[in-house]
């Protein structure tokens, strides 16, 4: 974000030569450099800087290696920099004068970003399923956690070295909290999303919302009523590789899309599972059908035509899948999903054009890179994007974002959630073909 320490900045790098340019990082390449809470949209900082009236010109700096590039580009004599990277940059002195410009005294863009956005943030479910959040909680500014419900309240909360956190029963963690994070099993997630909301709370849940459409919409409606963000923790939504591949695929660059093709499959799972430790387990249609339908939704649409779910089930309990496809038919195109607990298989996805298609490696949903493929493997590209955290620190960030401005980001809309709730509720209705 640009603030007045920036300026400060910009008048003393303007002082040092006759010309200045100014560059302004795009977000994927500050996501790619660990800055996750970037509060400005680009084009507000470089309007902000235009503002200032002190650039002469402003670049876009987007890739690893640009400094060089653009220095020899527009022949400049001396870069400069804030204190606070002093020595990263000396390896630019083979091309030019490197000077390092002390900082405005207590004013952090850092500092701020915390104090604009606190939120303490309260966190529900068990301890396998929260210790990746807890760990990935620690890289987002403005984020406190302020408690947890735990499903195992047998189990003290030392999830990862140095952060311990008080154990309370659900309503408690709701008065100490701005928002929540739940990850309980799929079937209690309606009672405490609802039960959230109508306490005023902001929430931030792993899909699915609800085990049904019309249980989900009515969560949308009494957050909407109450001002409050209701949002999917669907981390593969908000890495920089899937948005980026949904966007080549939707600009043509493989023609129109006949079929999206994916398989999300994991052993987690034995059938020798007693009913009672199955009861605690997520099933395959929970675990993994809103991932699996998150690039048919985004290609595709909701509005499919027809609907098929072939499952195998365990024999005491209908409701626990072990593997399910799910093939949806569109007017012009179909998907055909793959998804199990209890099935391995390669865990690719490829998306099919006209023109060509797009390879996704296994596992898909964690990627950080994929490949455009032609008819001539001359054309073929390859596209890298950096993935930390798996993109739990992404969706964080989004969540916090999205509480300070009031409306979602774009990432994961409502009707993403609505039509995986559609989805899986048709499974929990029985509506599926017995394998």
């Amino acid at each position: 974000m640009l603030h007045y320490g920036h300026r400060r900045l910009l008048e003393r790098a303007k002082a040092l030569g006759d010309y200045l340019i100014v560059g302004v990082t795009a977000e994927d390449f500050d996501r790619s450099r660990g800055k996750i809470n970037v509060r400005q949209t680009l084009m507000d900082r470089i309007a902000g800087v235009k503002a200032t009236g002190l650039a002469d010109e402003i670049i876009v700096e987007e890739y690893e290696g640009q400094k060089i590039d653009d220095i020899l580009r527009y022949d400049i004599d001396i870069f400069t920099v804030g204190t606070d990277w002093v020595g990263k940059f000396d390896y630019l002195n083979e091309y030019c004068k490197v000077i390092y410009l002390e900082r405005t005294e207590g004013i952090s863009s850092t500092e701020i970003r915390s104090e604009e956005s606190f939120t303490r943030l309260g966190i529900v479910g068990d301890i396998p399923h929260l210790r990746k959040f807890v760990k990935e909680s620690t890289f987002v500014n403005g984020a406190e956690l302020s408690g947890a419900s735990l499903t195992d309240t047998e189990n003290d909360f030392e999830i990862i070295e140095n952060i311990e956190l008080d154990v309370v029963d659900f309503k408690t963690l709701l008065g100490r909290s701005d928002a929540v994070y739940i990850s309980s099993h799929p079937s209690k997630h309606y009672e405490q999303v609802k039960q959230a909301l109508e306490n005023g709370k902001h929430v931030l849940c792993e899909a699915p919302l609800a085990l049904s459409y019309n249980e989900c919409e009515e969560l949308f409606k009494i957050a909407e009523k109450n001002g409050l963000i209701l949002m999917e923790a669907l981390k593969t939504a908000f890495s920089t590789a899937y948005s980026r591949l949904i966007l080549l695929a939707k600009s043509g660059r493989i023609g129109n899309i006949v079929s999206v093709d994916a398989t999300c499959t994991s052993l987690s799972y034995s059938p020798a599972t007693t009913a009672e430790e199955r009861a605690k387990l997520w099933n395959t249609m929970c675990a993994w059908g809103p991932t699996a339908l998150l690039p048919v939704f985004g290609l595709l649409g909701k509005d499919y035509r027809s609907l098929e779910l072939i499952s195998k089930t365990e024999q005491d309990d209908k409701k626990f899948d072990l593997f399910t496809q799910i093939n949806l038919r569109y007017d012009s195109a179909v998907a055909s999903l793959k998804i199990g607990k209890g099935v391995k298989s390669e865990s690719e996805m490829i998306i099919s054009g006209v023109k060509g298609y797009i390879y996704v490696p296994s596992p898909w949903w964690k990627t950080d890179y994929f490949e455009l493929r032609y008819e001539n493997p001359q054309d073929n590209r390859r596209y890298f994007y950096q993935l930390d955290g798996e993109g739990i620190r992404y969706e964080i960030a989004c969540f916090l974002k999205s509480i300070g401005s009031g409306k979602v980001a774009a990432y994961l809309s409502k009707e993403a959630s609505l039509f995986s709730a559609d989805v899986v509720g048709r499974f929990y209705s029985g509506d599926y073909t017995e394998i």
